[in-house]
């Protein structure tokens, strides 16, 4: 499970980049939880669910997905900790302490066992939920075990493309200036290098980040 200073560490870098992109963010309201259905359905293809074809898994990109739906999960958390006058990071542990020994989901008169579901059912499940207006950190925490994802290689990815986020709106991102491939490679592909030679318990980390990727764009 995230420690007290990995979480507060996210939301931190989430309000930031928020601002970044809007400094009236949470006066915007932006529907947070619609781009998390919308990355659940990335998720599913990545994962491949077309029976009349051969597709194989992608594992590193769906992790990926992963990291984008929990940076939209942090913006809810914080959006409706604002709405609340609550503590974000309070907010955010009760709901991960809730999810450690939470295994049943109820939802549209169903009850979902997710020892019983396999990955397709969970993602499914999340974006409905999320259609809902809903937070099930459970159903997350299952899917990112089935993603071979761990809490410190969440925090590890989530930091990487929260400054690769801030990296892109830096070089003109918003206003459609960003180049996205470099020498013919995604972004995200260099990030995931990057993220893994560097030492993610280093006070720097972000830097780091931060100047390998202004290393390697192609200005």
């Amino acid at each position: 499970m995230l420690s007290s200073d990995q979480a507060a560490t996210m939301l931190s870098l989430q309000g930031n980049m928020n601002s970044k992109v809007d400094p009236n963010w949470v006066q915007a309201r932006y529907p947070y939880l619609r781009a998390v259905a919308i990355e659940g359905a990335e998720a599913i293809e990545h994962h491949g669910w077309k029976w009349w074809k051969k597709q194989d898994k992608d594992l590193p990109q769906l992790q990926m997905e992963l990291i984008d739906i929990w940076h939209f999960i942090l913006s809810e958390v914080l959006l409706r900790s604002t709405d609340s006058d609550s503590d974000p990071e309070a907010d955010l542990h009760a709901a991960l302490e809730s999810a450690r020994t939470q295994s049943t989901v109820s939802f549209d008169g169903n009850s979902y066992q997710l020892t019983e579901m396999d990955l397709l059912s969970k993602l499914e499940l999340l974006i409905a939920l999320s259609v809902a207006r809903r937070i099930e950190l459970a159903v997350f925490a299952a899917i990112m075990v089935d993603c071979e994802l761990s809490w410190t290689e969440l925090f590890r990815q989530y930091v990487g493309k929260n400054v690769l986020n801030m990296f892109r709106q830096d070089k003109g991102y918003k206003q459609g200036n960003y180049q996205k491939l470099w020498q013919g490679r995604e972004d995200n592909e260099y990030l995931v290098e990057i993220i893994h030679k560097l030492d993610a318990n280093s006070a720097d980390f972000k830097e780091a980040i931060y100047a390998e990727l202004a290393a390697a764009y192609p200005d």
